[in-house]
């Protein structure tokens, strides 16, 4: 089963162009914003990896230098006093049985957290890490180790380490001002975007307005000489001088094309003037269940021709504050378009009842040929008709569900499609109350 769902918009997102224009823009926003997030992550890690790659050759160097310098002190078994602390870079040297030789010993606020990791052996050799400290504020230390030597054999090892924090938070505050940064420029892409949207949409809009306008004009144009045709092929049908079969056929066949004609005429109409917003509902409050049972009556001559079964379901007293001669066409539409598409001695069922919050509800189910998925994605664009052949050899035009669905939207309301190839369509209405 599928699932469709129509909903009008009160307000002035309801303009096509109106909401293409700002789609274009937030899609070129939304490129630009992550273009520019991406570039500054990428100059974020590309920092990182700059000033991480510089301390860790300075650290590799440094510690080599002390590991040399201490295998001499080893050597000489001689051991100066410790260098007391140092803010900034720090070292302890061990010997074999793990016994601290000497030492320039690491601020107060880290010193216990270095000796830590030393001792849970966490510091790689020949290689340097980064250690990150949470206490009273975020503290970063990069360390590294080196085996000492004497004559190739090893004595001992050193651990170097360094206060890298300044460095970091000058990093991460760097982060936060370009992602400042990123949130004006996205403002301005949004700017940017709605403006060059605008430029774009314009001429697409004005080419839309003269198609509309002109749809509105033809159809006016059209509608007197489809009567004058009528009127003529009505005083030919009654003519008693025309006494030949084949011009009897003739005058009736150009009866049914001109009706289908003012039909097209009628619904190009309704079309162009709810385009144009010319046509403004009159809102008051009426008795859907008698408007229901009446399109019913009016409909059985028609379903009994196909030997339908035309059933309602309609509960008593369904009172509805809309316009009602607009409800009573979509009705009729859904109803006419039910008939139309069941085949012989099949049934069409019409139910309505109060839904939540005093809202209606009503459908429109026949148990006829279905509708494909396909199909049902497109079922309610202008001249669209699933059967094209069999669409034309009833007279339909591809409109009708176009209006239907333009009537629902000007009663903000929804309407909903559920379809099964070979087992049936049923269209749902769901419509709020509307204030006078």
């Amino acid at each position: 089963m599928l699932a469709i769902n129509w909903k009008f918009n009160k307000c002035k997102l309801t303009n096509i162009f109106y909401r293409s224009r700002w789609r274009l823009a937030l899609a070129y926003s939304a490129l630009m914003f992550c273009m520019f997030l991406v570039i500054i992550f990428l100059s974020y890690r590309g920092l990182i990896w700059a000033v991480s790659s510089e301390q860790a050759r300075e650290l590799s160097g440094v510690v080599r230098d002390i590991a040399e310098a201490e295998a001499i002190l080893m050597q000489r078994n001689t051991y100066p006093d410790d260098l007391g602390y140092r803010e900034r870079m720090f070292f302890y040297a061990y010997n074999n049985a793990g016994e601290l030789q000497h030492f320039s010993k690491a601020p107060p606020r880290l010193e216990d957290d270095v000796l830590q990791i030393i001792h849970e052996g966490r510091v790689p050799l020949a290689e340097e890490a980064v250690f990150e400290r949470q206490m009273d504020s975020d503290r970063v230390i990069m360390m590294t180790a080196s085996y000492v030597r004497i004559d190739g054999e090893i004595v001992g090892i050193v651990y170097l380490g360094k206060d890298v924090t300044a460095l970091y938070k000058g990093l991460t505050k760097f982060y936060y001002f370009w992602g400042i940064v990123s949130l004006l420029a996205l403002i301005v892409a949004m700017v940017t975007g709605y403006y060059i949207a605008g430029c774009v949409m314009a001429p697409m809009q004005a080419a839309y307005e003269r198609q509309k306008q002109f749809t509105a004009d033809a159809s006016h144009e059209l509608r007197t000489p489809l009567s004058v045709v009528m009127a003529s092929a009505d005083l030919l049908s009654h003519d008693a001088s025309i006494q030949s079969p084949f011009l009897q056929q003739v005058v009736a066949d150009i009866k049914d094309e001109v009706k289908k004609m003012s039909k097209l005429v009628g619904d190009l109409m309704v079309i162009a003037r709810n385009d144009n917003h010319a046509e403004r509902l009159n809102v008051q409050e009426f008795d859907l269940s008698t408007s229901l049972e009446q399109v019913i009556r009016n409909m059985q001559p028609l379903a009994e021709k196909k030997h339908i079964a035309l059933l309602g379901n309609i509960a008593e007293g369904i009172v509805y504050t809309g316009d009602e001669h607009k409800i009573k066409q979509l009705i009729l539409i859904l109803v006419d378009n039910a008939i139309k598409y069941t085949q012989e001695y099949g049934s069409v069922t019409v139910a309505a009842k109060y839904g939540k919050g005093r809202k209606i509800s009503f459908s429109v189910a026949d148990n006829g040929m279905g509708i494909s998925s396909e199909d049902c994605k497109r079922i309610f664009g202008r001249f669209y008709r699933v059967d094209k052949a069999r669409s034309r050899e009833m007279g339909g035009n591809g409109l009708g569900l176009a209006i239907a669905k333009d009537i629902v939207d000007a009663h903000h309301g929804y309407i909903y499609l559920e379809s099964k190839l070979g087992e049936g369509t049923t269209f749902s209405v769901e419509l709020p109350q509307l204030k006078k």
